[in-house]
């Protein structure tokens, strides 16, 4: 693969994932959520009892906003706070059975979107492209980890040997 083709991949999957994000912010409306809280909902789903902190790591937000969903979410009957026994400070997220009922309810929705936009794609396809977002995820990982680590600090023995 040349350069331009990869170039053009990434342009391509930015402008694909930005029309997503507006399609499903769209589609989630008609059932009276966003897509941010859908996230959330889903989340919680799969792992109930997690704190604030933990959800916005995997979403990849910032606190403040997470907190701000949840509120709203906490609002609208759909989750709640529980006081965490190991941390005064903290609350555990549960989803209210009102709120397992909307996530259950977005799961048909979900099906639905997938099947309009990926129908004339073929399995293999599928499974290729699959395979080749692990990598890039893989690699954004790996390129924060080392930009959070920062450049190495040169020791005593290296610095000698420059």
């Amino acid at each position: 693969m040349e350069r331009p083709l990869r170039r053009e991949l990434m342009f391509q999957m930015v402008e694909t994932a930005r029309l997503m994000r507006t399609y499903v912010d769209q589609r989630a409306r008609e059932h009276g959520t966003t897509r941010a809280q859908w996230g959330i909902l889903s989340r919680l789903r799969r792992r109930e009892g997690q704190n604030q902190v933990a959800m916005a790591e995997q979403l990849d937000m910032q606190p403040i906003s997470v907190a701000r969903l949840i509120d709203r979410l906490e609002g609208q009957g759909m989750v709640e706070r529980r006081a965490d026994p190991a941390d005064r400070r903290a609350h555990l997220l549960y989803l209210t059975p009102q709120g397992r009922a909307l996530v259950e309810g977005l799961d048909a929705l979900r099906t639905e979107i997938a099947t309009e936009l990926l129908c004339e794609v073929e399995d293999e396809a599928l499974r290729a492209t699959l395979d080749t977002l692990a990598t890039i995820r893989s690699r954004i990982r790996e390129g924060r980890r080392e930009r959070q680590a920062g450049p190495a600090v040169p020791t005593a023995a290296t610095a000698g040997a420059a």
